[in-house]
């Protein structure tokens, strides 16, 4: 096996814009032909839209776009600049007097960053769909959907750390695989190979980390409402030919690679959900793409974290580092 870049995966672009100064952006992946796709939602509270088109048992077999984005339930609305843009350019499912883009979504929560009241909008979503298809411009790191993101908020915003939107894509032979992960859990990170906590809970002088699951373990009585502004979403790539069931299927095994690298994860506090993609004819086992995106997925969490730069007062993996 190799590492590749992202862009290698198949006939999927990836679009980007962001508002830094308001800790909100989206992430937009394009396929004008059409992409076959999976959903599976591990967490307790999604923000989504269209969601039901990834169910196998759904009429539709393909969508035009998915898009990740900020600003919780608000950011929703940047889908219908996506519809927009892919309208224009004749890209959706032909109803004789236009044609509908098929778009789905998912939603983290960075309202408590920077600016409340600015989230992707129409206009957000347009521009990222408009590079999607015209300058592909992804990067790791505080960008897109990454813009706004955190990790390690069972205390709060008080001691989290800043995160961010990582990559990271890997072939065998014809066949490639890759994830785009968006890390903003409550929980910690951890380097998936060597168990380290690389990110997550600070301690109140904010200079080290400690573990969130001690902290939930030194309350063991319910609590009525947690710090519920969090959500771990990404979508899986992969040049391999499958139909929704088992694009399902790997999203459900993508979810390996999200607990490995994330604890606590997929708590009702979370609205963690990946998404499987499969633009391509190659010819390959679920189980062993499923696995390897499981992989890619934990990969993509880390880099998620190590090219974070600190923003908006919380310190990120590399300012901790610089300490040491």
């Amino acid at each position: 096996m190799k590492e590749i870049s992202i862009r290698e995966c198949g006939p999927v672009t990836i679009g980007q814009t962001e508002d830094a100064a308001a800790g909100t952006g989206c992430t937009v992946f394009v396929c004008p032909q059409g992409m076959r796709a999976g959903l599976d939602v591990r967490g307790g509270g999604p923000a989504s839209r269209e969601s039901q088109l990834l169910s196998p048992l759904t009429a539709a077999q393909q969508i035009h776009a998915i898009v990740l984005a900020g600003g919780s339930a608000f950011g929703l609305d940047a889908a219908g600049g996506v519809m927009a843009c892919l309208e224009e350019r004749g890209i959706g499912f032909d109803v004789a007097v236009t044609r509908v883009p098929l778009v789905a979504q998912s939603d983290l929560f960075d309202l408590t960053v920077a600016d409340a009241h600015t989230r992707p909008d129409r206009a957000m979503g347009y521009e990222a769909a408009r590079l999607a298809l015209d300058a592909p411009n992804y990067r790791d790191g505080c960008c897109g959907a990454g813009c706004g993101a955190t990790v390690g908020k069972i205390c709060g915003m008080e001691t989290c750390m800043k995160s961010g939107i990582g990559c990271f894509a890997l072939q065998t032979g014809e066949l490639k695989v890759g994830a785009v992960v968006a890390v903003n859990a409550l929980g910690d990170v951890f380097d998936w190979q060597t168990g380290r906590q690389i990110a997550g809970l600070l301690t109140p002088d904010k200079t080290a980390l400690r573990s969130s699951e001690d902290v939930m373990a030194a309350q063991v009585a319910a609590v009525e409402n947690r710090f519920a502004s969090n959500t771990t979403i990404g979508v899986i790539l992969t040049n391999a030919s499958f139909a929704k069931p088992q694009l399902c299927k790997i999203a459900a095994m993508g979810h390996d690679g999200m607990a490995r690298s994330i604890r606590p994860v997929h708590t009702s506090a979370d609205g963690d959900s990946l998404y499987a993609v499969s633009a391509g004819d190659v010819d390959a086992d679920p189980d062993l793409v499923g696995t390897l995106a499981a992989r890619a997925v934990s990969e993509a969490i880390t880099r998620a974290v190590a090219c974070a730069r600190g923003a908006y007062g919380y310190p990120a993996a590399c300012d901790l580092e610089q300490r040491r």
